[in-house]
Protein backbone atom coordinates (compact mmCIF):
# COMPACT_ATOMS: atom_id res chain seq x y z
CA UNK A 1 0.00 0.00 0.00
CA UNK A 2 3.13 2.27 0.90
CA UNK A 3 4.55 1.09 -2.62
CA UNK A 4 1.69 2.16 -4.16
CA UNK A 5 1.25 5.15 -2.77
CA UNK A 6 4.90 6.58 -2.94
CA UNK A 7 4.42 5.40 -7.13
CA UNK A 8 1.40 7.52 -7.40
CA UNK A 9 3.32 10.75 -5.86
CA UNK A 10 6.32 10.16 -7.97
CA UNK A 11 4.11 10.14 -11.11
CA UNK A 12 2.72 13.00 -9.78
CA UNK A 13 5.60 15.24 -9.39
CA UNK A 14 6.92 13.81 -12.49
CA UNK A 15 3.63 15.15 -14.53
CA UNK A 16 4.14 18.59 -12.26
CA UNK A 17 7.68 19.05 -13.54
CA UNK A 18 7.17 18.05 -16.95
CA UNK A 19 4.29 20.64 -17.60
CA UNK A 20 6.56 22.69 -15.86
CA UNK A 21 9.06 22.38 -18.47
CA UNK A 22 6.72 22.64 -21.54
CA UNK A 23 5.46 25.75 -19.98
CA UNK A 24 8.10 27.67 -18.75
CA UNK A 25 9.65 28.32 -22.56
CA UNK A 26 6.69 29.14 -23.53
CA UNK A 27 5.93 31.06 -21.21
CA UNK A 28 9.67 32.83 -21.73
CA UNK A 29 9.20 32.88 -25.77
CA UNK A 30 5.98 34.34 -25.55
CA UNK A 31 5.54 37.18 -22.83
CA UNK A 32 2.66 38.81 -22.55
CA UNK A 33 1.22 41.32 -24.61
CA UNK A 34 1.85 45.01 -23.48
CA UNK A 35 1.21 48.47 -24.02
CA UNK A 36 3.61 50.34 -25.69
CA UNK A 37 4.08 53.74 -24.67
CA UNK A 38 3.12 56.17 -27.03
CA UNK A 39 6.13 58.69 -27.54
CA UNK A 40 4.89 62.50 -28.60
CA UNK A 41 7.42 63.92 -31.04
CA UNK A 42 7.62 67.38 -29.75
CA UNK A 43 8.68 69.62 -32.50
CA UNK A 44 10.94 72.72 -32.14
CA UNK A 45 11.27 75.86 -34.21
CA UNK A 46 14.72 75.95 -35.90
CA UNK A 47 16.27 79.24 -35.06
CA UNK A 48 15.69 80.72 -38.31
CA UNK A 49 12.13 80.66 -37.85
CA UNK A 50 11.83 81.86 -34.13
CA UNK A 51 8.99 84.16 -34.02
CA UNK A 52 10.52 87.95 -34.21
CA UNK A 53 8.74 89.00 -30.68
CA UNK A 54 10.50 86.63 -28.99
CA UNK A 55 13.48 88.83 -29.23
CA UNK A 56 11.88 91.18 -27.38
CA UNK A 57 11.84 89.29 -24.17
CA UNK A 58 15.16 90.06 -23.10
CA UNK A 59 15.19 93.91 -23.33
CA UNK A 60 11.19 94.45 -21.83
CA UNK A 61 12.81 92.37 -18.86
CA UNK A 62 15.49 94.65 -18.55
CA UNK A 63 13.89 97.44 -18.88
CA UNK A 64 11.11 96.38 -15.84
CA UNK A 65 14.17 96.01 -13.44
CA UNK A 66 15.08 99.11 -14.59
CA UNK A 67 12.32 100.65 -13.65
CA UNK A 68 11.56 98.51 -10.55
CA UNK A 69 14.85 99.38 -9.20
CA UNK A 70 14.66 103.25 -9.88
CA UNK A 71 11.51 103.21 -8.44
CA UNK A 72 12.11 101.33 -4.85
CA UNK A 73 15.22 104.00 -4.96
CA UNK A 74 18.10 101.19 -5.58
CA UNK A 75 19.58 103.56 -8.27
CA UNK A 76 21.16 106.83 -7.63
CA UNK A 77 19.48 109.11 -9.89
CA UNK A 78 22.33 111.35 -10.94
CA UNK A 79 24.53 108.00 -12.04
CA UNK A 80 21.75 105.99 -13.54
CA UNK A 81 18.13 108.25 -14.19
CA UNK A 82 15.16 106.11 -14.58
CA UNK A 83 13.21 105.02 -17.52
CA UNK A 84 10.82 107.81 -17.54
CA UNK A 85 13.30 110.96 -16.92
CA UNK A 86 14.98 109.19 -19.76
CA UNK A 87 11.74 108.96 -22.38
CA UNK A 88 11.26 112.68 -20.58
CA UNK A 89 14.56 114.26 -22.11
CA UNK A 90 14.05 112.29 -25.30
CA UNK A 91 10.49 113.93 -26.26
CA UNK A 92 11.94 117.17 -25.35
CA UNK A 93 15.53 116.61 -27.84
CA UNK A 94 12.83 115.37 -30.35
CA UNK A 95 10.57 118.61 -29.80
CA UNK A 96 13.44 120.99 -30.39
CA UNK A 97 14.65 119.36 -33.04
CA UNK A 98 17.91 118.32 -32.20
CA UNK A 99 17.06 114.80 -31.98
CA UNK A 100 15.96 114.56 -35.63
CA UNK A 101 18.91 115.79 -37.02
CA UNK A 102 21.59 114.53 -34.88
CA UNK A 103 19.91 110.55 -35.75
CA UNK A 104 19.57 111.68 -39.18
CA UNK A 105 23.19 112.34 -39.53
CA UNK A 106 24.50 109.22 -37.99
CA UNK A 107 22.05 107.19 -40.29
CA UNK A 108 23.58 108.88 -43.34
CA UNK A 109 27.39 107.73 -42.01
CA UNK A 110 26.30 104.62 -41.50
CA UNK A 111 24.24 104.12 -44.49
CA UNK A 112 27.46 105.11 -46.72
CA UNK A 113 30.27 103.48 -44.95
CA UNK A 114 27.55 99.94 -44.89
CA UNK A 115 27.24 100.45 -48.09
CA UNK A 116 30.88 100.46 -49.14
CA UNK A 117 31.71 97.93 -46.46
CA UNK A 118 29.51 95.31 -48.01
CA UNK A 119 30.51 96.39 -51.62
CA UNK A 120 34.36 95.77 -51.05
CA UNK A 121 33.91 92.73 -48.73
CA UNK A 122 31.46 90.96 -51.52
CA UNK A 123 33.82 91.64 -54.37
CA UNK A 124 36.95 90.67 -52.37
CA UNK A 125 35.42 87.21 -51.28
CA UNK A 126 34.45 86.33 -54.86
CA UNK A 127 37.78 87.19 -55.87
CA UNK A 128 39.59 85.37 -53.33
CA UNK A 129 37.14 82.74 -53.64
CA UNK A 130 37.24 81.78 -56.96
CA UNK A 131 40.78 82.27 -57.94
CA UNK A 132 43.88 80.70 -56.61
CA UNK A 133 45.82 83.90 -57.63
CA UNK A 134 43.09 86.00 -56.19
CA UNK A 135 43.01 84.04 -53.15
CA UNK A 136 47.01 84.52 -52.67
CA UNK A 137 47.36 88.25 -53.12
CA UNK A 138 43.77 88.77 -51.32
CA UNK A 139 43.37 86.69 -48.33
CA UNK A 140 46.86 87.53 -46.84
CA UNK A 141 46.10 90.92 -46.77
CA UNK A 142 42.28 91.04 -45.54
CA UNK A 143 43.76 88.25 -42.51
CA UNK A 144 46.72 91.54 -41.64
CA UNK A 145 44.32 93.95 -41.59
CA UNK A 146 41.90 91.67 -39.34
CA UNK A 147 44.76 91.37 -36.57
CA UNK A 148 45.19 94.90 -36.76
CA UNK A 149 42.66 97.07 -34.33
CA UNK A 150 40.39 99.05 -36.69
CA UNK A 151 40.37 101.90 -34.29
CA UNK A 152 43.65 102.32 -34.18
CA UNK A 153 43.95 102.79 -37.41
CA UNK A 154 41.93 106.31 -37.00
CA UNK A 155 45.28 108.49 -36.45
CA UNK A 156 46.26 107.47 -39.53
CA UNK A 157 43.45 107.95 -41.61
CA UNK A 158 42.86 111.36 -39.92
CA UNK A 159 46.60 112.11 -42.02
CA UNK A 160 45.37 110.88 -45.26
CA UNK A 161 41.71 111.65 -45.20
CA UNK A 162 41.53 114.53 -43.02
CA UNK A 163 39.32 115.16 -40.15
CA UNK A 164 35.91 115.60 -41.58
CA UNK A 165 33.34 112.70 -42.71
CA UNK A 166 35.44 110.89 -45.06
CA UNK A 167 37.61 108.77 -42.41
CA UNK A 168 34.44 108.39 -40.47
CA UNK A 169 32.98 106.51 -43.38
CA UNK A 170 35.86 104.61 -44.08
CA UNK A 171 36.73 103.08 -40.83
CA UNK A 172 32.96 102.33 -40.66
CA UNK A 173 33.91 100.59 -44.46
CA UNK A 174 36.75 98.80 -43.07
CA UNK A 175 34.61 97.53 -39.65
CA UNK A 176 31.94 96.39 -42.29
CA UNK A 177 34.17 94.66 -44.63
CA UNK A 178 35.65 92.08 -43.02
CA UNK A 179 33.42 90.04 -41.34
CA UNK A 180 31.45 89.89 -44.56
CA UNK A 181 34.61 89.20 -46.51
CA UNK A 182 35.90 86.42 -44.03
CA UNK A 183 32.58 84.53 -43.84
CA UNK A 184 31.93 84.95 -47.34
CA UNK A 185 35.40 83.77 -48.09
CA UNK A 186 34.51 80.61 -45.68
CA UNK A 187 31.68 79.36 -46.84
CA UNK A 188 32.85 79.23 -50.53
CA UNK A 189 35.69 77.41 -49.37
CA UNK A 190 33.26 75.26 -47.82
CA UNK A 191 31.17 74.80 -50.50
CA UNK A 192 31.17 70.67 -51.49
CA UNK A 193 33.84 69.55 -54.10
CA UNK A 194 31.34 67.26 -55.55
CA UNK A 195 29.54 70.28 -56.59
CA UNK A 196 31.88 71.34 -58.76
CA UNK A 197 32.61 68.04 -60.47
CA UNK A 198 28.76 67.81 -61.32
CA UNK A 199 29.56 71.53 -62.77
CA UNK A 200 32.11 70.36 -65.15
CA UNK A 201 30.25 67.47 -66.15
CA UNK A 202 27.33 69.09 -66.84
CA UNK A 203 29.33 71.65 -68.70
CA UNK A 204 27.71 75.00 -66.86
CA UNK A 205 29.29 78.00 -68.44
CA UNK A 206 31.58 80.21 -65.94
CA UNK A 207 28.54 82.36 -65.17
CA UNK A 208 25.58 79.45 -64.77
CA UNK A 209 28.68 78.10 -62.07
CA UNK A 210 28.77 81.42 -60.24
CA UNK A 211 24.71 81.30 -60.30
CA UNK A 212 23.60 77.98 -59.44
CA UNK A 213 26.69 76.84 -57.18
CA UNK A 214 28.94 79.91 -55.94
CA UNK A 215 26.52 82.13 -54.81
CA UNK A 216 23.76 79.45 -53.15
CA UNK A 217 26.61 77.86 -50.99
CA UNK A 218 27.93 81.30 -50.23
CA UNK A 219 24.74 82.82 -48.71
CA UNK A 220 24.68 81.26 -45.32
CA UNK A 221 28.24 82.58 -44.73
CA UNK A 222 27.08 85.87 -46.38
CA UNK A 223 24.10 86.54 -43.85
CA UNK A 224 26.54 85.56 -40.68
CA UNK A 225 28.85 87.72 -42.48
CA UNK A 226 26.50 90.59 -42.84
CA UNK A 227 24.71 90.63 -39.42
CA UNK A 228 28.08 91.09 -37.58
CA UNK A 229 28.79 93.92 -40.45
CA UNK A 230 26.10 95.82 -39.60
CA UNK A 231 26.24 95.51 -35.49
CA UNK A 232 29.82 96.71 -36.64
CA UNK A 233 28.93 99.40 -38.52
CA UNK A 234 26.74 100.78 -34.98
CA UNK A 235 29.55 100.27 -32.21
CA UNK A 236 32.10 101.89 -35.09
CA UNK A 237 29.80 105.24 -35.42
CA UNK A 238 29.54 105.41 -31.14
CA UNK A 239 33.51 105.96 -31.04
CA UNK A 240 33.69 108.06 -34.24
CA UNK A 241 31.21 110.52 -33.96
CA UNK A 242 33.19 111.60 -30.75
CA UNK A 243 35.82 112.76 -32.93
CA UNK A 244 35.70 116.53 -34.61
CA UNK A 245 32.23 116.40 -35.41
CA UNK A 246 29.16 118.99 -34.91
CA UNK A 247 26.26 116.59 -35.41
CA UNK A 248 25.36 112.77 -34.84
CA UNK A 249 24.40 110.98 -31.61
CA UNK A 250 27.91 110.08 -30.60
CA UNK A 251 28.51 113.86 -30.67
CA UNK A 252 25.43 114.76 -28.93
CA UNK A 253 26.34 111.71 -26.05
CA UNK A 254 29.99 113.63 -26.45
CA UNK A 255 28.63 116.65 -25.54
CA UNK A 256 25.44 115.45 -22.26
CA UNK A 257 29.41 114.26 -21.04
CA UNK A 258 30.61 117.71 -20.58
CA UNK A 259 27.91 118.93 -19.14
CA UNK A 260 27.17 115.66 -16.81
CA UNK A 261 23.95 115.41 -18.88
CA UNK A 262 23.02 111.49 -17.90
CA UNK A 263 20.06 111.27 -18.92
CA UNK A 264 20.78 112.38 -22.24
CA UNK A 265 23.40 110.07 -22.94
CA UNK A 266 21.57 107.40 -21.96
CA UNK A 267 18.85 108.36 -24.55
CA UNK A 268 21.37 108.24 -27.37
CA UNK A 269 22.59 104.97 -26.12
CA UNK A 270 18.94 103.32 -26.30
CA UNK A 271 18.38 104.85 -29.70
CA UNK A 272 21.85 102.98 -31.21
CA UNK A 273 20.53 100.29 -29.38
CA UNK A 274 17.16 100.19 -31.13
CA UNK A 275 19.32 100.62 -34.35
CA UNK A 276 20.87 97.66 -34.03
CA UNK A 277 18.35 95.40 -33.10
CA UNK A 278 16.00 96.33 -36.05
CA UNK A 279 18.96 96.41 -38.46
CA UNK A 280 19.85 92.75 -36.93
CA UNK A 281 16.43 91.88 -37.50
CA UNK A 282 15.82 93.20 -40.81
CA UNK A 283 18.82 91.02 -41.51
CA UNK A 284 17.42 87.95 -40.28
CA UNK A 285 14.16 88.44 -41.73
CA UNK A 286 15.89 88.79 -45.02
CA UNK A 287 17.75 85.66 -44.30
CA UNK A 288 14.56 83.75 -43.72
CA UNK A 289 13.15 84.76 -46.96
CA UNK A 290 16.72 84.03 -48.58
CA UNK A 291 17.47 80.62 -47.81
CA UNK A 292 13.71 79.53 -46.98
CA UNK A 293 14.84 76.36 -48.48
CA UNK A 294 17.35 75.59 -44.98
CA UNK A 295 14.03 76.19 -42.74
CA UNK A 296 13.70 72.61 -41.31
CA UNK A 297 11.67 71.46 -37.96
CA UNK A 298 13.71 69.69 -35.86
CA UNK A 299 11.96 67.18 -33.70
Amino acid sequence: MTTTSSTATSSTATATATTAAVTTPATATTPAPQERPQVRRRRRLSPGKRLPASRLIGPVLFLGLWAAASAAGQLDPAAIPAPWTVLETGGHLWTDGTLPTDILTSLERAGYGFAIGLTVGVALALAAGLSRTGDALIDGTVQLNRAVPTLGLIPLFILWLGIGETFKIAIIAIVVYIPIYLNTHSALSGIDHRYVELAEVQGLSRLAFVRQIVIPGALPGFFVGLRLGVTGSWLGLVVLEQINATSGLGYMMFQAQNYGQTDVILVGLVIYGIFGLVSDSAVRLVERRVLSWRRTLSS
